[in-house]
């Protein structure tokens, strides 16, 4: 039983640490492609692209969007399966109650979000040139929440850091225990 424990709980925390890569290395990547259409530091809209690069443009966002929603599921997933398969208590290990806490908040905001790309890719894969539609689409993305995505995002940054530093640990060992 603790063999079949210790390998679900290993393997869930491999699908955190892949799917984590794929979806936040896809959310930068989408950024940067996004980025190209609007004005610096703004969400106003370059005035001198071409129709049929902004449209292409606005495939990339919705092809990248969705493998990002993927990895997103996958790392919720395996998230829940982690903590409920590992040995580590959350009381003891305030890193990971911390963790646990920064991720899981934004949740919604992430399915709010998804909504949003969701309906982005299926334009997209309807073969639809309507610009102005994908325009509305991509503006409402980035202001959504009034931006509340890029606060999950800093958290998301800060889970990284928390499971790499491992504060906030009690018990038996010390801080050096394994």
């Amino acid at each position: 039983m603790t063999d079949v424990r210790s390998t679900v709980e290993k393997s869930s925390l491999f699908v955190i640490a892949a799917g984590t890569v794929c979806w936040l290395g896809g959310i930068n990547v989408r950024a940067m492609i996004g980025f190209t259409l609007l004005q610096f530091g703004t969400l106003e809209f370059k005035s001198n692209i071409q129709p049929t690069i902004e449209r292409t443009v606005y495939s990339l966002v919705a092809q990248s969007s969705f493998i990002v929603n993927i990895a997103y599921v996958l790392v919720v997933i395996a998230a829940v399966v982690y903590l409920r398969t590992t040995r580590l208590v959350l009381k003891k290990e305030g890193w990971l109650m911390i963790s646990a806490i920064l991720f899981f908040v934004f949740v919604p905001v992430e399915i709010y979000t998804m909504v949003l790309d969701v309906r982005m890719w299926l334009l997209d894969m309807s073969g639809s040139n309507d610009l102005v539609e994908f325009r509305k689409l991509f503006i409402h993305r980035l202001a959504a929440l009034s931006g509340v995505p890029m606060i999950a995002l800093l958290s998301y940054y800060t889970v990284i850091g928390l499971a790499i530093i491992r504060p906030l640990r009690r018990g038996a060992g010390g801080p050096d225990r394994p």
